[in-house]
């Protein structure tokens, strides 16, 4: 039988029925799992947990057939631990040694640094993304408590108690030391970029509009191998885990047999999220 990504039927079609060996994934065990893969389509949802129950159904099967517990689909506690059992016993994933470390740290040197870090003042200008009217009126407002703080910069406190929208403007608008990803992602990625100062205009969020100073600024820097080893081990170990298991479902896969969807790269991830 061909397999069928389920993305490709059909508008109102209903997917061919999956089977793993003997057993089928019914279409209920489907819809209930997409709560637990969110996506940016019900598609790419629906496949994403078919694939996962696939993957789970595959491992149930070899686990029951090594006689490591008699987990079933219903059993969800002993197939879980039949699982685990079984990927302790059958996964092959070697342990990198010192010198793949350190080539795997010279060549992503970036991902084991210390990031920049700012000391943030904000005030926030609260406007919905959808309210086209208050976000023009909150810009304005915000160029005009610009220019004020410009002439009077030690009137940042006041202006953010008075104005801002923010639980911060109870401490002056004081974020605090800020690294990459510890605030709203459009508003962190204008902030990497900014100058020690105020800035000169309001910055949109989907929150509003925000009113920025940055107060200090800490470079990143690259961390010698010694003080991030153990980060590096463990990213290696990850990336050789699941390329194992990506392979061992494959041979599982081929060896049990699955009819109506196809594991492709993404079938060993399905595991891991």
């Amino acid at each position: 039988m061909q397999k069928i990504d389920i993305e490709m039927i059909p508008g109102g079609a209903s997917p061919p029925p999956i089977r793993v060996g003997e057993a089928t994934i019914a279409e209920a065990a489907i819809a209930e799992e997409m709560q637990y893969h969110p996506a940016d389509s019900a598609g790419t949802a629906q496949l994403q947990a078919a694939r996962a129950l696939v993957v789970r159904e595959l491992l149930r099967q070899r686990a029951n057939a090594l006689g490591l517990a008699e987990a079933t689909s219903e059993a969800i506690d002993e197939a879980d631990d039949a699982i685990a059992a079984l990927l302790e016993q059958e996964l092959d994933v070697p342990e990198p040694d010192e010198a793949d470390c350190r080539r795997f740290h010279a060549a992503h040197a970036e991902r084991f640094s210390e990031p920049t870090r700012l000391k943030v003042r904000h005030v926030l200008l609260a406007a919905a993304p959808d309210d086209a009217p208050a976000r023009d009126a909150g810009y304005r407002q915000g160029e005009t408590l610009i220019r004020e703080l410009e002439a009077a910069p030690e009137r940042f406190t006041e202006l953010a108690q008075r104005h801002s929208a923010c639980p911060s403007k109870e401490a002056g608008g004081e974020l605090g030391w800020l690294a990459p990803g510890q605030t709203v992602a459009e508003l962190d990625r204008a902030l990497q970029h900014l100058p020690v100062g105020l800035h000169e205009r309001p910055l949109a969020s989907r929150y509003g509009w925000h009113l920025v100073s940055i107060d200090e600024r800490q470079e990143g820097r690259e961390l010698p191998f010694e003080q991030v080893a153990e980060r590096v081990r463990h990213s290696l170990r990850e990336q050789a885990t699941r390329r194992a298991l990506r392979h061992y479902l494959l041979a599982l896969e081929a060896e049990i047999g699955v009819e109506g969807l196809s594991l492709d790269d993404d079938g060993g991830n399905a595991l891991m999220q």
